[in-house]
């Protein structure tokens, strides 16, 4: 029988550093990512952690993995069953790639979302008749980025652990704005994000610890320097020499 979890709740951080687990098989393994394949060790020294990268870098299968060796749902929700005493298991590979560093706290509360399956945790929200904790209006009445933000701003508070990949995809810039404040004071409170992303504006929450992934592995970058951040300025500065070479051969 596993040896009961005695940390006290507190304040995060939750999660301290990951990296591959020792003698991971390559076979078992199905994500042949470079940045995955050059980890050493990632570090969370920070409230708020953002992962970014080209389409393809494996931003997001290392927010699957860290959510898989939690035992999150693959879908997505709250609350892996395993959230407080994580293990690797046999049967999920990705779950059994990382091996993380836990910190001296427990999480009261956790989720791990993605944009991409969000209708389903929603539908399972609702289904639950819990929409009195996340607003007063179910969440599938809503639009996409209403109700994402809508969980977050009711549900997202100190002393917890959100993984999150790609939220950005819901949002408009309004939205985006809104959610880096709810952000900001979850993480004033002692709550850990761990977010995958291309917006520059959910970048630019302080005290952020960047990570751009390619096939080098993960490299510490500041907001200046990001490309997201500096791709965007570059095409507002000058969308007509973007435009132009774009349309060159329309």
């Amino acid at each position: 029988m596993a040896r009961p979890d005695r940390r006290p709740f507190g304040p995060g951080p939750y999660i301290l550093s990951a990296r591959v687990a020792p003698g991971v098989d390559d076979r078992d393994f199905r994500f042949e990512l470079p940045a995955v394949r050059a980890l050493e060790a990632l570090e969370f020294a920070a409230p708020i952690t953002f992962f970014i990268g080209e389409n393809g870098s494996g931003k997001s299968t290392l927010i699957e993995a860290l959510a898989r060796a939690l035992r999150f749902d693959a879908q997505g929700g709250s609350e892996g069953r395993d959230l407080l005493k994580p293990k690797r298991f046999a049967h999920d590979p990705l779950g059994s790639t990382l091996e993380l560093e836990l910190g001296p706290h427990k999480p009261e509360r956790a989720f791990f979302l993605r944009a991409e399956s969000f209708f389903n945790a929603a539908r399972e929200i609702d289904s639950a008749g819990l929409e009195a904790v996340y607003g007063g209006t179910p969440l599938h009445e809503q639009s996409h980025g209403e109700s994402f933000l809508a969980l977050a701003a009711n549900r997202f508070g100190g002393e917890g652990l959100y993984l999150l990949d790609e939220p950005k995809a819901a949002f408009s810039v309004t939205s985006a704005l809104a959610f880096l404040g709810v952000m900001h004071r979850a993480a004033c409170t002692g709550a850990q994000f761990i977010v995958a992303t291309h917006s520059p504006i959910l970048l630019a929450v302080p005290g952020a610890r960047i990570y751009e992934l390619d096939d080098t592995g993960a490299e510490l970058v500041t907001w200046e320097t990001a490309d997201p951040t500096r791709l965007t300025r570059a095409f507002l500065e000058a969308p007509e020499r973007f435009l132009r070479e774009l349309l060159a051969d329309a």
